[in-house]
């Protein structure tokens, strides 16, 4: 258990570290390309959450899979 929180806090560390890494290296841009930094920044965000929107629907298929096949299901939907 002591190791398991150990890990944690230095996953944790190193995660403070890079952010203030980040931070260090903004702080030397020059004003201009700030925005472009954060356009990248929403950039990633936003891919990543598609990335992870897509993995739970891959995820959820198969258990969904099921339901979706069954003949009430094809009823309820055939008038869409």
């Amino acid at each position: 258990m002591i190791n398991i929180i150990l890990d944690i806090a230095k996953a944790e560390n190193k995660i403070i570290m890079l952010k203030e890494q980040i931070t260090q290296e903004l702080e030397k841009l020059p004003e201009p390309l700030l925005q472009e930094i954060l356009d990248f920044v929403h950039f990633l965000q936003a891919k990543y959450q598609k990335d992870k929107t897509l993995e739970i629907t891959i995820m959820s298929e198969s258990s969904l899979q099921k339901d979706w096949l069954r003949p009430e299901e094809d009823a309820a939907w055939q008038d869409l």
